[in-house]
């Protein structure tokens, strides 16, 4: 498109909160899969799985019965039961970790079947300010196979608690903030603590004597990890749409009805699919800038509330807000 390159930039700035070029994101991208990867591969090789690509490796977990289940009624009634067990049971680990909890509900429901063809895997959406609706984690049953036991409680983590639901929907309960500041979808703020959530969860203990759900956990930020491949290789490096879906289906091991979808979302919208990883990294960054900066004044419980308490904010007003916080600790 004319004066497509400016675009994309303003893309990256707008929806990835950052000025990195395309380049630099690529090789955050490629370094971050080559992490991730060696991970899973630590794993897997525990596992008795050695033969074959991480990604090939993936895609043979979803074929075991054990990981799967019954494509019928009471087997997403199951699925939907263990999600809420799931929320269930982090919501009490995080508690000392989270001082400030939402007052809204959040439910687990499957997307229609009338939609469900080109829905994600799965979304949140907020309550009804008035309570009279609760904020609503979907998960997508068209397909059994995409939503191997392994996955869910990342999926959980990251569109419930702590993830966008914590979020979200403690933002929308600070009366005392402008109702814009309450509801602000700043892309790499909202989907970079999803993310960062479902490193929380690992790090408390979630995915403790179970290194499926830590696979899971893996494949998940791979996931995002190849967003930033594949949506400056599409946008900047003039990736056609096949190669994109090749490399993103080859790399992760995920269900190629899933990578479809993805590859065409990243099409039509450049950009968005960078504020996964480029928001996690950063807080991930400022976390621990303030552990090293502060030492045992560190209090993350209370670095959790200067994150989330004042509603979703560019990176650099986040940075700026966890610098000042440091200082005023130091004193």
């Amino acid at each position: 498109q004319p004066q497509g390159a400016k675009y994309y930039q303003d893309a990256i700035l707008t929806l990835g909160d950052i000025t990195l070029s395309p380049n630099a994101i690529h090789e955050v991208g490629l370094q971050e899969v080559e992490r991730i990867s060696a991970e899973m591969d630590d794993i897997l090789k525990a596992q008795g799985y050695a033969e074959g690509t991480v990604g090939e490796r993936m895609i043979g977990l979803t074929e075991e019965e054990r990981f799967l289940y019954p494509d019928s009624k009471e087997g997403r009634q199951q699925l939907l039961n263990d999600l809420n067990g799931y929320i269930e049971a982090i919501t009490v680990k995080m508690a000392p970790l989270f001082k400030s909890k939402p007052p809204y509900d959040v439910e687990v429901r499957a997307f229609p079947v009338e939609i469900q063809d080109g829905a994600p895997g799965g979304q949140y959406t907020p309550p009804a300010v008035d309570g009279s609706k609760p904020g609503i984690y979907w998960i997508n049953l068209k397909d059994m196979k995409a939503n191997p036991t392994y996955r869910l409680k990342t999926l959980t983590y990251h569109e419930a608690n702590p993830g966008h639901h914590w979020q979200v929907a403690l933002n929308l309960s600070l009366d005392e903030l402008p109702f814009l500041r309450r509801t602000a979808p700043y892309n790499a703020y909202v989907e970079g603590w999803a993310l960062y959530s479902e490193l929380v969860a690992k790090e408390i203990g979630m995915y403790e004597n179970d290194p499926f759900g830590d696979l899971g956990r893996l494949q998940a930020e791979l996931f995002r990890a190849v967003r930033l491949v594949v949506d400056t290789g599409l946008h900047h490096k003039r990736w056609t749409r096949e190669q994109a879906i090749e490399y993103m289906a080859n790399t992760t091991g995920n269900a190629r009805s899933d990578v479809v979808s993805e590859i065409e979302r990243y099409m039509a919208w450049p950009g968005q699919a960078l504020g996964y990883k480029l928001g996690m990294l950063k807080i991930v960054q400022l976390r621990e800038n303030a552990r090293s900066e502060l030492g045992e004044k560190f209090d993350l419980a209370e670095f959790h509330d200067v994150v989330l308490l004042g509603g979703a904010v560019p990176i650099v007003v986040l940075e700026e807000k966890i610098n000042r916080w440091i200082e005023s600790k130091k004193s």
